[in-house]
């Protein structure tokens, strides 16, 4: 399989906003889109997109995760950017109406069909930085992948980042392109001086998120993670993972988390710490480094309860245990 989310299927849906209505081209080539160069979103970062997954069981259907918890948050997300109001019965359509199309290009477990839709600003005006696009396209792209870890599972290190921010506060709930180019930035230079994989941004010393997942701390049968506000991102597979924690027993935390007891909790020997994501799921936290010393994180391994909780998840979304929680939808 080639690199995560570099390869796709040759057509997507497509709809365009315009004259205050919503017209669904369906499906259309998928190379190309034809933008003016004045289009509100090449000069003010009108755009927010999704990504969620289709996964095919055993018995050769194909089902999508959580789709209308994603589609949720892009209505908001575009609502919070004044972009042109979401359809969300259009966009559920546009979404089943593609994974239709390639029901068969689906791969099986641990792959996925990855499902990115996508929401532009296309207005021709370059005078309205203070004032939303009235013109918009809503697509939605797939990209077949297989594991995420081919190579295997590897614990990250962090760098402890307490006072800048990933993005502003008020941007932090929005999935937007621009939050994830603020972090870059950061990211690349926590490469370069410590050879970091991600940045926990934990403006103010509360701890946040990296650039691109949310951030767990597993102490015990205990899991801590900051309480939802507008400023980050209010993950889909973060939600699950805490859901199927309580479905254990386990103790779900939502509370502010300050890098002093992140710090002190870490060095506990059985502690625990994980990113999630769509495409990571759950990924093991092994050491993070703060004011130039780096910390282990329990053993520096990652551990037994991160690991469940990913297996946990992954087999609701692979059709090996019962969706109790009603996540799938079977595309037929």
């Amino acid at each position: 399989m080639a690199a995560f989310g570099t390869v796709f299927m040759p057509k997507m849906s497509l709809a365009e906003y315009k004259d205050q209505r919503w017209d669904y081209q369906q499906l259309v080539n998928s190379d190309s889109l034809n933008l003016h160069p004045g289009a509100h979103v090449l000069h003010y970062a009108s755009t927010c997109f999704e990504g969620l997954k289709a996964f095919r069981h055993d018995d050769g259907s194909v089902h999508i995760f959580r789709m209308d918890k994603n589609i949720a948050r892009m209505a908001q997300s575009s609502r919070l950017l004044a972009l042109p109001p979401i359809d969300v019965t259009l966009l559920r359509q546009m979404i089943i109406d593609v994974v239709t199309a390639f029901n068969d290009q689906v791969p099986a477990p641990p792959g996925s069909m990855y499902i990115r839709p996508t929401h532009i600003g296309t207005e021709p005006a370059i005078g309205k930085a203070a004032h939303p696009t009235n013109q918009s396209l809503l697509y939605v792209l797939l990209s077949p992948v297989g594991d995420y870890f081919s190579g295997g599972i590897k614990p990250l290190k962090l760098l402890v980042e307490d006072q800048g921010s990933r993005c502003a506060a008020h941007m932090g709930m929005i999935k937007s392109g621009g939050n994830y180019a603020s972090a870059l930035g950061p990211i690349l230079q926590a490469r370069e001086a410590v050879a970091a994989d991600q940045v926990l941004f934990c403006p103010n010393g509360d701890v946040q998120e990296t650039g691109a997942a949310n951030f767990i701390l597993i102490d015990g049968d205990e899991i801590i993670t900051k309480d939802l506000d507008s400023s980050f991102l209010h993950g889909v597979t973060r939600d699950s993972i805490l859901t199927l924690a309580r479905d254990r027993g386990m103790t779900v935390s939502e509370r502010p988390l300050s890098v002093e007891e992140l710090i002190e909790r870490a060095q506990k020997p059985q502690t625990e710490a994980a990113l999630s994501g769509t495409a990571a799921v759950l990924t093991p936290v092994g050491s993070l480094v703060y004011q130039g010393r780096t910390i282990n994180v329990g053993n520096g391994q990652g551990g037994p309860i991160t690991e469940q909780l990913r297996n946990a998840l992954n087999a609701i979304q692979w059709g090996q245990a019962e969706d109790t929680h009603g996540w799938l939808t079977r595309i037929d």
